[in-house]
């Protein structure tokens, strides 16, 4: 069955990715594309119909220009501001003539087919995290070519505590994929060394990333593909599509530039987070690991404000687990999307066993989001506050001060760096 297609086509503002997401959830698959995109690339798209998106007092000549050639193409075409559920329901139905066909079991037949094409009897090499998007993607592409799959996991020091073997632990008993365990936590330390602003961190564990792969490919064999989990908000934040540039994701605009493979697959690149936990319980993949919350590639990295060092680390680490213990016991767990420690580069004065203290401060962080697009601050009892603020800064050394971040996205990003 082909897939129907109602392109949203952006001239500014935020509505576009909202309206795309609607478009979605009521079964129509949708793509965001900037206002100037060229009348060809529309074509070759076949969309069912189009939605102009961000047009209120249009007084360019360019702005014009595209809403004109918008309106040559023999497809419909409306202008939508808004969400409005009865509005983009008569567009895409009545107007557009769309079914309401798409949905995750036809997104995955759809991808297992197109991988098995693609790939064909060539070896592919997984990065696998153990977050949710890279645990989706490398199900999906086993389920696609099976042993022609390597996954790789590259343990960078970086993650929670006691994560890195729980992720070797369930992909190889519970999946039974062939996954290589890469320790380079010395390796990717000693390129942080001194690293300060987030930008270079982020680019900097993109290049290792990508240069473990190769000599782990080397020592395997030819290996043509590589798979990454890179979903739709990365694209769109790393300045895909020609979008305002927000910061750059480790597997997309961190990539360097010479990758010795001959292709990168990304499965997941053109779902939302929301759709890509659908996708997996579509599998068969555990709900826990499912709708675990979501977790950056560059790791701990981005929640160390300044330099990175073991210490650092260290200290991160047990305060982050303290904050998801008594979350999880508080039954917040599953209401809280994404919640977590940072270990900011501020430290102040303080008193400990009647001694004064000259020690770091932890923020904590706790957002309830859909898609990771927006986000507003979790309103986290005060009493649960508390006792995760006191549990901290008596469990865990170097640490005097407690602070919660209630900013919302925008105009923050869910993280620090």
């Amino acid at each position: 069955m082909e897939k129907e297609l109602v392109l949203v086509l952006n001239f500014g503002g935020e509505s576009s990715q909202k309206i795309a997401r609607k478009i979605r959830d009521l079964k129509v698959y949708s793509e965001i594309l900037p206002y100037n995109a060229s009348i060809d690339r529309i074509k070759n798209l076949k969309p069912k119909g189009i939605v102009l998106t961000g047009i209120h007092d249009v007084n360019t000549s360019d702005k014009n220009k595209y809403i004109k050639e918008a309106n040559q193409l023999d497809v419909p075409n409306k202008v939508i501001n808004s969400v409005d559920e009865e509005e983009i329901k008569n567009f895409i139905f009545e107007q557009c003539g769309c079914q309401g066909n798409w949905d995750m079991a036809s997104f995955i037949d759809d991808s297992i087919e197109r991988i098995r094409q693609r790939v064909g009897n060539k070896k592919v090499l997984c990065a696998l995290s153990g977050g949710v998007d890279s645990s989706v993607a490398a199900v999906l592409i086993h389920k696609a070519i099976g042993d022609q799959l390597v996954c790789i996991f590259v343990d960078h020091g970086l993650m929670r505590k006691n994560e890195g073997d729980e992720v070797e632990r369930v992909f190889k008993e519970q999946f039974n994929l062939n996954l290589i365990r890469v320790n380079a936590e010395d390796r990717f330390l000693n390129r942080l060394k001194g690293v300060s602003d987030p930008e270079t961190k982020r680019k900097i564990i993109g290049e290792e990333f990508i240069r473990v792969f190769e000599e782990e490919a080397k020592k395997i064999g030819k290996v043509d593909f590589l798979v990454q989990g890179t979903i739709y908000p990365d694209v769109i934040e790393s300045g895909g599509d020609e979008a305002h540039l927000v910061k750059s994701h480790h597997n997309v605009g961190g990539l360097p530039e010479n990758v010795e493979f001959e292709e990168i697959i990304e499965p997941l690149r053109d779902l939302f987070k929301d759709e890509v936990r659908r996708v997996g319980e579509e599998l068969g993949i555990p709900k826990h690991m499912v709708w675990r919350q979501p977790f950056p590639g560059p790791g701990l990295a981005i929640r160390i404000i300044g330099d990175i060092t073991r210490e650092k680390l260290d200290i991160l680490r047990e305060a982050d687990a303290i904050f998801r213990e008594e979350i999880a016991l508080a039954g917040l767990d599953k209401e809280i999307w994404q919640y977590f420690a940072v270990l900011t580069d501020m430290k102040s004065v303080g008193v400990t066993h009647g001694k004064r203290t000259y020690d770091y401060t932890i923020a904590l962080r706790g957002v309830t989001s859909i898609d990771g697009m927006s986000a507003n601050w979790a309103r986290i009892p005060h009493e649960v506050l508390d006792k995760i603020s006191r549990r901290i800064t008596a469990e865990v050394p170097h640490v005097n001060r407690v602070v919660y971040d209630i900013t919302s996205k925008p105009p923050a990003t869910i993280e620090w760096e």
